[in-house]
C-alpha cells in the first residue's frame, strides 16, 4: 500500500517556519537632519548623505532621549555621526513615519527631520565607525541615492525652501 502524504503535516511545517509571533509593540521616537551646503564655486547646493551598515543612503538622524527635543537631537546626532561641528538649524520640515520588526518587538518610528545648514569647514567630516559610507552630493542626486521615498520627498521640499530662499 502506497503512504499518502500528509498535507496538514507539511503545512503545519511552511508556517512554524514564517517569522516568530510579534509580543509587543513599541513606539519610538529619532530626529535628523537634511544637511546642506553651497559650493563655494558654482553656489550649487549639496546634501550630506550617510550610508548605513546595511549600504542604504539615509540622513544622519538618531533616538531622542529622555528630556531632549527632537531640535536638538537633531544636532546632537549629525555632530556624532558625521563629525560635522559648525552647523545651523532651521526650519522643521516634518516627520516620517515607518515600523519595522526586531525579533518579537513591533517598532513604530516617528522621525522628525529638520533643515540643516553645514558650516565651516564642511569638509572636514569624521564618520562613525559603523557608516559604510558619507559623502556631499548635488541635491538631485541625493534625492536619487536615498534609500527613503519620504525623506526624498522632503530634500525635495528643502530645496524649494533653499531656492526660496525660505530658510529663516
Amino acid at each position: 500500500m502506497m503512504k499518502r502524504p500528509k498535507p496538514i503535516q507539511g503545512f503545519k511545517k511552511l508556517v512554524n517556519k514564517r517569522r516568530p509571533i510579534i509580543d509587543e509593540v513599541v513606539r519610538e521616537t529619532t530626529s535628523g537632519g537634511i544637511v546642506f551646503r553651497r559650493e563655494a564655486k558654482t553656489g550649487n547646493v549639496q546634501i550630506l548623505l550617510i550610508q548605513d551598515a546595511k549600504n542604504r543612503w539615509t540622513i544622519p538622524k538618531g533616538h531622542v532621549e529622555v528630556g531632549e527635543e527632537p531640535k536638538a537631537t537633531a544636532e546632537r546626532e549629525i555632530r556624532e555621526e558625521t563629525g560635522l561641528q559648525e552647523m545651523k538649524v532651521y526650519n522643521w520640515l516634518g516627520k516620517v513615519n515607518f515600523r519595522y520588526r526586531r525579533e518579537h518587538t513591533l517598532v513604530l518610528m516617528t522621525m522628525h527631520i529638520y533643515l540643516v545648514e553645514g558650516l565651516g569647514d564642511t569638509d572636514k567630516l569624521l564618520p562613525e565607525d559603523w557608516l559604510s559610507d558619507i559623502k556631499w552630493l548635488p541635491a538631485s542626486e541625493a534625492v536619487d541615492k536615498i534609500a527613503y521615498d519620504d525623506i526624498g520627498k522632503l530634500i525635495l521640499v528643502s530645496m524649494k525652501k533653499i531656492r526660496e530662499g525660505k530658510i529663516g
